[in-house]
């Protein structure tokens, strides 16, 4: 719905609802006592966040270097006055609200843009409760995952989606803010345009990806564009100044890499036995960092050898610590934290009052606290994201047509189709199955309730029998919908659609479907809908009908 229109209608479902949705988020939504352990505040940011500013400990020095750092970054994208204002908060001593993302292309996929919104929330919210904040957003360049970012999926005019991924490659295992285009990335704009039809979006992806911007700076400028009336402040992780800043984090995870790898053994062990999963496997020889060798990410590992001072081994190569120290000295520029080190690294360069993100990066957070707590003495809060799927007019249509809801999708795309069958079977099969349906729960009743007087032994068989006579009703229903189905292509046809739209591949649409689609085709008065959707104290999913 565009901007200035009646607001977007929004419905709760709560995560315990959605398939695949873990144990251990769930259980941090709720607050329940056995996850408590894990996190150092409870998910309602509203419920602490000005105590937690008391706990925030951050070197001057280290604030007006990474101000300077940002301020470059963001002018280099085209940041408007708004991001330059929050910039210059950031520098007299504001707090910071950050959230990340793998650099996706074209922005990636739907909840990329909902991070974002998050934080800007979040931020003024913190503000307006009496402490100055300011939204970041961390863009993940140094990840070297190039396979999970280069493609992204848009909706064609059926509904189908379509996959558009970049040639573009570079040394294998290379941090993909290193990976620039050519002019293969121009066909693929194209495509999109084709896809997404006549917008302002269309010239900003002109503007962005093009030949010599890599995947974190056209992430970048798209995403200044995007937010310019907010100003998120975004920040490249790859920075050669940044990691030099953060060498001192890099230095400790080296010299306290056995500390840090027992505590993290230790923490597994905890989470599992309180029923949770592990969302990294650590092993004896784990650290928290990675190396660029020859161009590629190398995972750096430790030897232990009987002594104070383990060997490390990076590929095939061993190193002692004292030359991986003197590395990091001169050339931290080479290091990149591991996701646990990735968030202390974070928060050793901004004042982060918390971070927001889903529920893989929550799952993240209660293996990393041993290590915040290690090497920065306070663990970051973190805080659920915005969630929602949005569901445009002429799926709200069919929805509505077919006495659906979101959660009905969640059994895949054949089953979606036996429903709608069954949902458009003739009123008088209808009926009549329906009608069966009530005798015979009447007449089983009063069987059991008859045969309860004669001999209580006989209840049970008579429970079996009837779930036994209801199944069969069920799959004579189901054969009646599979011959509705066979007889029309229209069903099949809105089963599709709704399934790609709504729920694609199985999973929730905003980890599937690119979020600039939706801007394309509603306008930037969607992200001010959106921002006015969140309530940063409800932690459901969000059904928006547009």
């Amino acid at each position: 719905m565009l901007y200035g229109e009646a607001p977007v209608k929004t419905q709760c479902l709560p995560f315990r609802q959605i398939p695949h949705a873990s144990q251990l988020f769930t259980d941090f939504l709720s607050w329940v006592p056995p996850v408590r352990q894990f996190f150092p505040r409870p998910p309602n940011f509203s419920h602490w966040l000005k105590d937690e500013t008391g706990r925030l400990r951050y070197d001057s020095a280290i604030r007006a270097q990474v101000s300077s750092v940002l301020e470059a970054q963001n002018k280099n994208w085209g940041a408007s006055s708004k991001a330059l204002d929050n910039m210059a908060r950031l520098r007299a001593g504001a707090t910071a609200v950050v959230t990340g993302q793998q650099v996706g292309l074209f922005g990636g996929p739907l909840f990329s843009i909902f991070k974002a919104l998050s934080a800007i929330k979040l931020a003024e919210q913190a503000t307006a409760a009496g402490v100055d904040t300011v939204p970041v957003f961390w863009l993940a360049t140094a990840d070297h995952d190039l396979a999970e970012i280069n493609n992204v999926n848009i909706p064609g005019p059926d509904g189908a989606l379509r996959n558009l991924a970049t040639p573009t490659q570079s040394v294998p295992d290379a941090p993909v803010g290193s990976v620039s285009f050519g002019p293969e990335i121009d066909p693929v704009v194209e495509a999109a345009a084709g896809l997404l039809g006549e917008s302002e979006i269309i010239g900003w992806l002109h503007e962005s990806y093009r030949t010599g911007e890599n995947f974190g700076s056209a992430f970048a400028r798209l995403f200044t564009r995007l937010f310019t009336e907010w100003g998120v402040v975004l920040l490249d992780a790859s920075d050669p100044e940044l990691n030099r800043i953060a060498a001192p984090i890099y230095r400790a995870a080296i010299e306290r890499a056995a500390e840090l790898d027992d505590a993290l053994l230790a923490r597994g062990k905890e989470l599992e036995s309180a029923g949770y999963h592990q969302q990294v496997k650590v092993t004896p020889t784990s650290t928290l960092l990675f190396v660029l060798r020859d161009g590629a990410r190398t995972v750096v590992h430790r030897r232990p050898n009987g002594s104070s001072e383990p060997d490390f081994l990076v590929g095939d190569g061993k190193i002692s610590q004292a030359k991986m120290l003197d590395e990091i000295s001169s050339s931290a520029e080479h290091f990149s934290p591991n996701v646990l080190l990735r968030p202390v690294v974070q928060d050793y360069l901004l004042p982060t009052l918390a971070y927001t993100g889903g529920s893989a990066e929550v799952a993240y957070f209660a293996q990393a606290a041993v290590v915040y707590q290690t090497l920065l003495g306070r663990a970051t809060p973190v805080v659920p994201r915005f969630s929602a799927t949005l569901v445009e007019p002429k799926q709200q249509a069919l929805l509505e047509r077919y006495r659906m809801s979101l959660p009905d999708l969640f059994h895949g795309s054949d089953a979606l189709r036996e429903t709608l069958a069954v949902r458009t079977l003739p009123q008088e099969l209808q009926s009549a199955f329906e009608q069966a349906d009530d005798v015979m729960k009447n007449s089983l009743a009063k069987i059991q309730d008859c045969l309860a007087h004669l001999d209580k032994t006989l209840v049970d068989a008579a429970i079996n029998a009837g779930s036994k006579i209801h199944y069969q009703l069920d799959q004579l229903r189901s054969r009646a919908a599979r011959a509705e189905l066979r007889q029309t292509e229209v069903l099949a046809r809105h089963a599709d659609l709704l399934s790609n739209m709504l729920y694609p591949n199985k999973a929730l649409q905003e980890r599937e479907i690119a979020g600039l689609y939706f801007v394309a085709r509603h306008g930037l008065g969607l992200l001010r809908d959106l921002y006015d959707a969140i309530h940063t104290d409800c932690l459901d999913h969000q059904i928006i009908s547009l």
